[in-house]
């Protein structure tokens, strides 16, 4: 049982968007630096796909373009600053493809994250030979010392669409993903002049910021449509700033914020992209806390699922959670219990089917506990991909021949792929190993029952059983799953006589009673093993916080006895915690 709470969790979702950004760009995530060799790039990246299997995600978002660059070998852009520190200069092996297929192991989507328009954060930055600036000068919008591409020039989308399809065309990706900078976030003082483009390319437009905001739509609808002739399973997102409009006299639509507005101050008219289906996702940025005055989450977020229009596009929320703890004059952000209320938010919010949060490096840090969180409470069952009907719903046959066999302590799980189609909507990209106590209706849409992804067309696992477990049969099925995610019917159940309990606690770990309880100073923890193992006993808050760990390694069999001075812990009640291999063992104390 988790951590938090110590109660009954609430029941996780089967579907949901979990994601998380991996900023390429000033080196934020991934490579976290500019120097490192090739070796040092995979086991980053590797430690953090691991983490995100951990913490139950099931997307990333990687940035692949950041200024009219490539994080990948590219005939059209130069290599990304950000691998070697110069622009044009890159690693010799693909680190794309190298990504996408770590993401595969992990059953993790792949969504390619692009910049449209930046083309660099100053005038003197380098620009490689091949880059845009250097081909294409005429190309370029100066705005404050950045530099963009025009998005009014007819080349530009030509240019932008070229660079997207060739990363779709070459590569296994999910999604195409781009994020909330279209025109530059207005400057106090500073003017873009487009004068020339406006004259030149107004295409009957009289109101420059009308025009502008066409500008985006030709290219959004142009990228999506592009995708869909190649690749129609390839889905296209928008990350959009969070507030579209604020509700006014004037703009009764908007939300009841008082903060920028996308639709006004660059551009941005992403309602209308989501309500036309243009894209198949938006994943506003609200990264702002519940209770924020000038632009409450639970008001946006009420605001943007009310507002995705007829064609019922993907509607996930994105997360500051960089905010966690460091939310500046916002005090909300101090409190652990602002992020998990967000996800239980967006839970109880229709329309809503997920989360992204941002960005990597913060999010791995469990800042007040919120791994922890996750991974015992909110994120503790597996999550499917929500499925996207309007790209298709035709499901793959269901495994065959499935067999269980007792082995010690664990159950080995065999079965047969199904015969498929060898186009890429049919195909199997993984399976579904579901659990099922033998009083239990075989129940597909119980994420509880969900034992394990299975990638790679591997057709067999092993299933690890613990001391729980009061019934002596189990009941196991197994689904097929395609790369959109339409799972198919259950298999034929195979049933196996699991154990008497007995003979299962009989190779399991004990955690005895602290004594005393309640204590005041010190604290005798006592557990016995009936077998050697590697285990942790660790002290955790009613927050679900780790406040201490008594001891970690390897434990011969028998009785252990330890003493855990805890006269600095304040009054209230803790939990302490003996995890094994496969067991997590708790009890309640009492510090007077």
């Amino acid at each position: 049982m988790g951590l938090c709470c110590y109660a009954s969790l609430m029941a996780q979702p089967k579907r949901e968007l979990r994601a998380v950004w991996i900023a390429h760009v000033n080196n934020i995530d991934f490579p976290s630096a500019a120097n490192l060799t090739e070796a040092q790039q995979k086991a980053e990246f590797i430690n953090i796909v691991d983490d995100f299997k951990r913490n139950g995600i099931n997307a990333a978002i990687v940035q692949i373009r950041t200024n009219c660059d490539a994080a990948y070998p590219s005939t059209i852009e130069p290599w990304s600053a950000f691998w070697t520190g110069r622009q044009g200069n890159g690693p010799t092996y693909d680190p794309l493809a190298f990504m996408i297929a770590e993401c595969r192991k992990r059953g993790i989507e792949f969504h390619a994250w692009f910049n449209p328009y930046r083309a660099a954060p100053s005038a003197t930055t380098f620009a490689a030979p091949n880059h845009v600036r250097t081909l294409r000068p005429e190309w370029i919008l100066a705005y404050n010392g950045m530099q963009i591409l025009d998005p009014a020039l007819p080349d530009v989308r030509n240019y932008v669409t070229r660079v997207v399809m060739d990363v779709v065309r070459r590569y296994d990706i999910d999604a195409v993903h781009f994020d909330d900078y279209f025109y530059p976030y207005p400057v106090v003082g500073v003017t873009l002049n487009d004068d020339n483009s406006f004259t030149n390319h107004a295409r009957g437009f009289t109101d420059r910021a009308e025009w502008r905001r066409d500008n985006i739509n030709l290219l959004i609808k142009m990228v999506n449509d592009s995708i869909k002739a190649v690749k129609p399973y390839v889905k296209f997102g928008i990350s959009p700033f969070g507030i579209w409009k604020n509700r006014s006299a004037s703009q009764p639509d908007g939300s009841d914020t008082r903060g920028l507005e996308a639709f006004h101050s660059i551009f941005a008219d992403s309602r209308k992209w989501v309500q036309e289906g243009w894209i198949d996702y938006i994943a506003p940025q609200l990264y702002w806390s519940i209770g924020f005055s000038v632009a409450d989450f639970s008001v946006l977020t009420a605001w943007w699922a009310n507002n995705l229009g007829a064609r019922n596009r993907h509607l996930y929320i994105g997360h500051g959670a960089y905010r966690i703890n460091n939310g500046g004059t916002d005090a909300n952000w101090t409190s652990p219990s602002q992020m998990p209320a967000q996800i239980r938010l967006t839970r109880n919010t229709p329309s809503v089917v997920g989360s992204i949060f941002y960005n990597t490096t913060t999010f791995r840090r469990n800042t007040l506990g919120f791994n922890d969180s996750l991974m015992q409470n909110l994120y503790r069952t597996t999550a499917l991909v929500p499925t996207m009907n309007w790209l298709d719903t035709l499901a793959p046959p269901p495994p065959t021949a499935l067999t269980a066999e007792r082995r010690n302590n664990t159950v080995q799980l065999q079965w047969n792929a199904p015969t498929t189609g060898t186009s890429e909507l049919e195909k199997v990209r993984y399976f579904v190993v579901y659990r099922f106590s033998n009083n239990e209706t075989i129940n597909l849409t119980n994420a509880a029952a969900i034992r394990a992804l299975i990638t790679d067309n591997i057709t067999t696992y092993t299933d690890s059983l613990g001391t729980n477990n009061t019934n002596v049969r189990f009941q196991y099925v197994v689904t097929a799953v395609d790369r959109l995610h339409n799972e198919s019917i259950a298999s034929a159940p195979a049933t196996i006589q699991i154990a008497t309990a007995s003979e299962i606690a009989a190779n399991e770990a004990q955690l005895l009673t602290p004594m005393p309880n309640p204590f005041s100073e010190q604290l005798t923890l006592s557990f016995q093993l009936n077998q050697t193992k590697q285990i942790s006993l660790d002290v955790f808050d009613m927050l679900g916080r780790k406040i201490h760990t008594v001891t970690e390694g390897v434990f011969s069999n028998g009785k252990h006895d330890l003493t855990f001075a805890g006269s600095h812990l304040t009054s209230g009640i803790y939990f302490i915690v003996l995890t094994t291999d496969n067991q997590k063992i708790i009890q309640k104390v009492i510090k007077q």
